[in-house]
């Protein structure tokens, strides 16, 4: 009888072990990804007209106009230059100030 206990032990371990392995790997690695995706999308479905933003090229302009899945931007300060990109490419958004 003993020895059926103790085998069973030894069957058991590894899978509590597995198990923390995963929620471990799931509360460091997977949830707070996904709590920047939900964040990120957030942010791009808030975009406005005149919204400062920068892309992940390093560009930044002012939005001037927004479509779909895409957005126009102005660059430049002098002559201002159309730049027609998806919005996925935006980083980062400083928005307007209300008057």
């Amino acid at each position: 009888m003993e020895t059926q206990a103790v085998g069973m032990a030894a069957y058991i371990q590894p899978i509590i072990m597995l198990v923390l392995m995963v929620a471990i790997f799931y509360f460091i690695l997977i949830r707070p990804q996904r709590k920047r995706d939900k964040q990120f999308k957030e942010l791009l479905a808030n975009l406005q007209v005149g919204d400062e933003v920068t892309t992940i090229g390093g560009m930044f302009g002012k939005i001037t106009k927004i479509k779909d899945e895409t957005i126009v931007m102005e660059m430049g300060t002098v002559e201002k230059t159309p730049v027609h990109l998806y919005k996925w490419g935006i980083k980062e958004v400083k928005t307007k100030e209300k008057a």
